[in-house]
């Protein structure tokens, strides 16, 4: 798909602006995110955050379950034909599919997420979890990263790095109000292998030190992939590495917050005080740093997120073509920011 920089918008003034507007309320820190971003792809990020917003809601807060998610189906496929259905966030998502030439499969796999959400499909393995996470979050990251043209396998590979690490860090926090909405992402097997019966559990979840072990086995796994994702960072532009770094740091925080407070994340919710923020963003200012080994910036992307960055390499025309993001194809600010965002949003849309 050749990106069409110089068509005439379909989506209004008015219909950006109510993009803009779902931000606003639905994250301060999103949308001061946005304000960062240059000109020419805020409106498109508005876009995306719009729809995968309004995707989510209309899958889980609202109930709409497999219905809705075969709706936002027939949606994309208006978007993608070039014939988006009268509405705002309709309209302004096919101008930035189109002027980025954004692949339709991080959006499949954001809906498949959702649906495997809707009919409660479970995670009997890590392998299971990191496939849930790379549809929620890992394919939010590559949308993010296609619209400011980062396109290089090594690149998109460590987004979703990050996505799924910050995925798993969310459902570490989350056990607690998760099984409150009948849901569970620790990996049943896992449950099993502690001597827990996950579906009684599930029925009256309480912490014990076995649930503590599973926390910080999960925690463990973010680490990993945290790490892996450190190489992305260290191959960026010296201007953006300390605001990355720093944002990796601020969401990595929580498990380690987490895992002071024992790993308790059922009857509470674990915070990072303003204070620990602020060292953190320090940290992120004053790290030095050395060119990532080729080995760890080429890593293997994980199994479950390989298809999402074969989707990106092999529109080959679009990344050669698009001129406009050529000026801004490693500056993957806002692919951090979306996943620190994460943080004041209901977790499924990563």
């Amino acid at each position: 798909m050749r990106p069409n920089l110089h068509r005439p918008e379909r989506a209004s003034p008015g219909d950006l602006a109510t993009c803009r507007e779902m931000i606003r309320t639905g994250s301060r820190s999103f949308y001061a995110a946005s304000l960062l971003l240059p000109e020419h792809v805020r409106g498109g990020a508005y876009a995306l955050y719009a729809f995968c917003r309004l995707s989510d809601d209309s899958v889980d807060v609202d109930h709409g379950g497999e219905a809705a998610v075969t709706r936002l189906i027939a949606r994309l496929d208006a978007i993608y034909a070039g014939a988006p259905f009268d509405g705002a966030v309709d309209r302004a998502l096919a101008d930035a599919v189109e002027r980025h030439a954004i692949p339709r499969a991080p959006f499949d796999a954001l809906l498949e997420g959702l649906a495997w959400d809707a009919v409660g499909r479970p995670c009997e393995t890590l392998e299971d979890v990191y496939a849930y996470a790379a549809r929620v979050a890992g394919a939010v990251g590559v949308m993010m990263t296609v619209l400011m043209g980062a396109r290089t396998p090594e690149m998109v590979a460590r987004a979703t790095d990050l996505g799924v690490a910050m995925q798993l860090t969310n459902i570490a926090r989350d056990v607690g109000e998760d099984a409150r909405e009948g849901r569970l992402y620790l990996p049943r097997r896992w449950m099993r292998e502690e001597g827990i019966d996950p579906d009684a559990w599930l029925a009256r979840p309480m912490f014990d030190a076995r649930i503590a072990r599973l926390v910080a086995r999960l925690l463990s796994q973010a680490d990993v992939l945290y790490a892996r994702a450190d190489a992305g960072i260290a191959a960026l532009p010296p201007a953006v590495r300390p605001a990355i770094y720093a944002a990796r740091l601020l969401y990595a925080e929580i498990g380690v917050e987490l895992a002071r407070r024992g790993g308790d994340s059922v009857s509470q919710r674990t915070v990072v005080s303003s204070a620990r923020k602020l060292q953190l963003v320090a940290r992120g200012l004053g790290r030095r740093w050395r060119a990532p080994a080729l080995d760890a910036l080429h890593a293997p992307a994980l199994a479950q997120t390989q298809y999402l960055v074969d989707a990106v390499a092999t529109d080959r025309d679009a990344a050669s073509s698009n001129d406009a993001a050529k000026g801004f194809a490693t500056d993957v600010r806002w692919v951090v920011d979306l996943f620190a965002a994460l943080e004041e949003r209901p977790r499924r849309i990563a």
